[in-house]
């Protein structure tokens, strides 16, 4: 796990060498172990490489790295979890390799197949790749958009990071906030609309996109990974279908515990990180740690006892205090980087960090599950979306009840409905995994691991499991009265789970936002930053809101007014006031 910074420039314009540097140690967090640079001036590339070691700790598989024969450089962010079959698969067609870890896998992939060995990688990765021989630089991000890549242009050309904060001491960029980002934020809680972000010219390699770049420009961009449409004539019945899920998962969380340092696993006492213990756990002695709060009723330590005595693994409970998330909050906004308002990205950096003091730089967690195989109540809707349950379902998702963007969301759900030849169930799915996922919830696994130097690893989201998920019909997943019907049946399996964890609902609470009617210090600290004068809340026009909410303890206003919800309004307000001293300028 790593992260990657760097540019494609006019060779004219060649950026002073600190620039670079620079960009690198903005995002040193992200790999603390190593550093590397690569520079071609009369090509006009440049690229650096922050490293955290997992697999291999040895110089081997120092980067950027360069085969010698053709030029051709790799820096790159994630893991290859079937690197070991692609090996030998490339050793019997006659690579020769001098490094034991992934990396060289990846690199040597290409070298055989093209771009076109990305569909054959199963893991999480954001990748920038040189090849001198067609003088042209590749951007490709993983399937699912586990691993961030943002890129801005320059003056000079393009540049390109792991993270936005990289970009803030390139020479010339100015920190903007991008109007429709900052919209969509307000009102959805992350920028989900193509591949903008919330500050202005700086934008994001999608899911399953990759970008080719030439002399300081993008050329072409190309989609490598679409999702599979549900496959109604599959005939298989329960049991096979369980067998597929039981055999591939399984084969998954194998991988995913591949690595030269300890591994752990992040467990909830909920059903799907609960599957992935269990799972995991057949392969030898497994650590688990559970993240509980103090002085509320978000607590599910119990619940992930349970599943630790019964699946025998060495377990750890971190309590966590409001008051230290509280604490944490204004440092977390450099944190999170592009704006998304997950305010879990404060609780799990603590955890995380918590991880590391016990000597623990990896851990399988559970995200991915509710988008996939149908975990939300948002699932349920009528077999077909008319305009009034489109807007109800548009409700649903807006922080507001009616807000301005509507129309950009009925045209997102258009397009997946016909993605799903009509599968209301399937254009639900898309929408969950392919904007809220990327950016938001995979987001905060990203930005509050990689902040404490730990790679967070989800199995569910690995692009075999994901496929698998896309092919199966909801009917398969929405089933005797319940959801997630096929990952229910998997922990009932054999008695791989309690039956309470098999059976137990989605829990889950707004712990963060909750505090602005709960708790008067806190409540104080977000009205001194959101009513402050000249403050960003002023500028979106939103003080009124916000002080009838304050200080005359109004939740919103009715319908068919836009703000109705001012609780959640104020906690993303907060964030984007602690945020905007970091990224504007």
């Amino acid at each position: 796990m790593c992260g990657i910074t760097g540019w494609l420039y006019q060779p004219s314009h060649e950026p002073a060498p600190e620039s670079l540097a620079q960009m690198a140690n903005a995002i040193r967090h992200r790999g603390p172990d190593d550093e590397g640079f690569f520079r071609a001036p009369a090509a006009g590339i440049a690229l650096a490489h922050r490293r955290l070691s997992i697999i291999d700790l040895s110089d081997a598989s120092h980067q950027p790295m360069m085969d010698a024969e053709s030029g051709v450089v790799l820096a790159y962010n994630g893991e290859i979890y079937n690197f070991r079959p692609l090996r030998r698969e490339l050793e019997g067609l006659g690579h020769r390799f001098h490094s034991p870890g992934d990396t060289e896998v990846l690199l040597r992939s290409y070298l055989q197949w093209g771009m076109s060995c990305l569909p054959r990688l199963a893991g999480m990765f954001a990748l920038a790749l040189w090849d001198p021989r067609s003088a042209t630089l590749h951007l490709a991000r993983d399937a699912m958009g586990m691993k961030p890549l943002y890129f801005t242009e320059v003056d000079c050309g393009v540049a390109f990071a792991s993270e936005v904060k990289a970009f803030l001491s390139l020479p010339g960029f100015t920190g903007k906030l991008d109007a429709h980002g900052l919209q969509q934020f307000l009102e959805f809680g992350y920028v989900f609309d193509g591949m903008g972000t919330s500050l202005k010219g700086v934008n994001k390699v999608l899911p399953g996109q990759r970008l080719e770049l030439r002399q300081g420009r993008i050329v072409e961009t190309h989609t490598w990974f679409t999702p599979p449409v549900p496959d109604v004539k599959d005939s298989r019945d329960e049991a096979a279908r369980l067998a597929e899920l039981t055999e591939t998962l399984g084969q998954v969380v194998s991988e995913h515990l591949i690595a030269d340092v300890p591994v752990g696993l992040l467990l909830s006492g909920g059903l799907d990180s609960s599957i992935v213990a269990a799972l995991a756990a057949r392969g030898g002695p497994l650590t688990t740690i559970c993240m509980g709060f103090g002085d509320s009723n978000v607590d599910e330590r119990a619940h992930a006892r349970q599943v630790a005595d019964h699946i025998g693994s060495r377990h750890t409970d971190v309590l966590i205090s409001p008051q230290q998330v509280k604490e944490e909050v204004q440092s977390a906004a450099w944190v999170f980087d592009d704006l998304f308002s997950d305010w879990g990205t404060v609780s799990t950096r603590i955890l995380y960090r918590r991880c590391r003091e016990m000597g623990i730089k990896a851990v399988l967690v559970g995200e991915g599950a509710d988008e996939l195989f149908g975990g939300y109540e948002v699932f349920t809707q009528p077999p077909r979306l008319g305009l009034w349950s489109l807007f109800r379902l548009y409700q649903r998702y807006a922080g507001r009840r009616h807000g301005r963007l509507f129309g950009p969301f009925r045209a997102a759900m258009k397009d997946y409905l016909a993605a799903g030849q009509g599968d209301v169930f399937h254009a639900v799915r898309l929408f969950e995994s392919r904007r809220q996922l990327p950016n938001q919830y995979v987001m905060k696994v990203d930005k509050a691991s990689m902040a404490e130097s730990v790679e967070a690893r989800a199995p569910y989201l690995d692009q075999r499991v994901a496929e698998l998920a896309y092919r199966t019909p909801g009917a398969w997943l929405l089933r005797d009265g319940e959801n997630k019907h096929l990952l229910r049946a998997l922990g009932r399996q054999n008695g791989l789970l309690p039956p309470v964890i098999s059976n137990r609902a989605k829990f889950g609470a707004p712990l963060a936002a909750s505090w602005m009617d709960d708790d008067p210090a806190f409540r104080a600290f977000a009205r001194g930053l959101i009513l402050a004068r000249a403050s960003q809340t002023e500028q979106a026009g939103l003080t009124e809101p916000m002080r009838a909410y304050f200080d005359s303890s109004r939740d919103g206003y009715a319908f068919p007014a836009a703000l109705s919800i001012f609780r959640n309004l104020a906690w993303r307000l907060l964030l984007l006031e602690l945020w905007a001293p970091h990224y504007l300028r």
